[in-house]
């Protein structure tokens, strides 16, 4: 499932790992999700994660970025046709709706009106989670009876 991830989200996954943002940094870290991004957005992870603030050990932010640069989906992104409130959330719905990332993970939902995302969900954190979770249960029902489908014997 590919997303876009706001660097708020990040930061806050990061430094509280067992709240919704930290699960989120989880499920992208063990490949569940697929980051999508642009160069914007990893020079914004990138120059956040390293201010002396967050105490952020710099080999492994090195490493979180050369993941996501690696795991992730770089994405050539074109400009939205409506700005929005703060123009320095553009890059993530630029990338969302350029990427194919149906959604969008962000801690500032009001800096993304619905009218401007064009089908992208804005969720936050949590919201994506109970809507992830529930994705993933649909996923494993129908595989279950798909599998009995299969195995059922046929009468002979």
């Amino acid at each position: 499932m590919d997303v876009a991830i706001d660097t708020n989200v990040l930061v806050t996954g990061l430094l509280s790992p067992f709240g919704a943002c930290g699960e989120v940094v989880r499920l992208i870290s063990a490949g569940e999700l697929t980051l999508s991004f642009d160069a914007r957005i990893l020079l914004e992870y990138q120059e956040v994660l390293r201010r002396p603030k967050f105490l952020f050990e710099e080999e492994k932010v090195a490493s979180l970025l050369d993941y996501i640069a690696y795991r992730g989906q770089a994405v050539a992104s074109s400009p939205l046709n409506k700005p929005l409130p703060d123009p320095e959330d553009e890059p993530f719905l630029e990338v969302a709706l350029t990427g194919q990332a149906p959604f969008l993970v962000t801690g500032n939902q009001k800096h993304f009106p619905i009218e401007r995302c064009q089908g992208t969900k804005v969720f936050s954190p949590k919201e994506f989670l109970i809507f992830y979770k529930k994705q993933q249960a649909e996923m494993e029902d129908k595989t279950k009876i798909s599998t009995r489908r299969r195995t059922k014997p046929h009468p002979g």
